[in-house]
């Protein structure tokens, strides 16, 4: 089965967070780990919010492995307008989005969209389509 961007497989499922410190904390002992070290997303004039620029867009991100090719996610974002920072002041903490990775970026953005799920935010390597009216959450493109 293909699907829309030729895949099925999660990588990544993704949560938006206030304080990144004390959730990596409570994620390490409930997993039984130590906790991974956080870091900071580069901001970038390759960002883009809502189609507009968004070089000020940052987060603090940490990564729990949980298996072969698939991770749990934290994101802390910055206060800079982006569809994390939207997700937290909206609905708070909590699910934010499931990641899928992908070759052919520009294509699978443009498979999405031609589906109805929108591009609401754009970097380098990755894209979120906003899927929440269908599949009530965002999806992240990964690739190149």
């Amino acid at each position: 089965m293909a699907g829309i961007i030729d895949t099925n497989i999660v990588t990544q499922v993704a949560f938006v967070v206030k304080d990144i410190e004390a959730t990596k904390k409570k994620f390490a002992e409930f997993l039984g780990v130590e906790p991974p070290d956080h870091f900071a997303t580069n901001q970038s004039p390759d960002n883009i919010v809502d189609g507009k620029p968004a070089p000020d867009v940052s987060a603090f991100l940490v990564f729990f492995n949980v298996g072969p090719n698939m991770a749990i996610e934290l994101i802390q974002p910055n206060g800079a307008k982006s569809v994390w920072r939207d997700v937290l002041d909206q609905k708070g903490e909590g699910f934010h989005h499931i990641a899928f990775q992908i070759k052919g970026m520009d294509e699978k953005v443009q498979a999405c969209e031609d589906a109805g799920y929108k591009c609401a935010q754009r970097g380098k390597g990755y894209a979120y389509m906003d899927a929440r009216a269908d599949l009530k959450c965002f999806l992240e493109l990964l690739g190149e």
